[in-house]
């Protein structure tokens, strides 16, 4: 499934994997929503990822520690064979799993 983004500089189109329906159902419903808008890519480090969806990052002054806001809900972890991390991959943030032992996926 692909999903066209509107963005203050342009569009993002991003394909979302059937494999991990819960993921992909979650990112298109915040979507719709309105969930991301005025989001701020809030943690960039180069060559590595950027990181977004924190709702605290709507008009956060500069200096603000973000980064930690989210929906009131997490995901069940929907890791599976053959799928992974490469360049340009959209995926959810999670706690580590000394914390997370289920491996649960940030709600955005």
């Amino acid at each position: 499934m692909k999903v066209k983004i509107q963005t203050m500089l342009g569009d993002i189109v991003v394909r979302l994997y059937d494999e991990t329906p819960i993921h992909r159902d979650n990112f298109v419903k915040l979507v719709k929503d309105g969930y991301y808008d005025g989001t701020l890519f809030h943690r960039v480090i180069k060559d590595f990822m950027i990181q977004g969806g924190d709702p605290d990052s709507k008009g956060a002054p500069a200096g603000k520690m973000l980064g930690v806001g989210g929906p009131d809900y997490t995901l069940e972890a929907e890791i599976k064979d053959g799928l992974f991390h490469k360049r340009g991959v959209l995926a959810a943030a999670r706690q580590g799993d000394e914390v997370n032992p289920e491996r649960r996926s940030s709600g955005s």
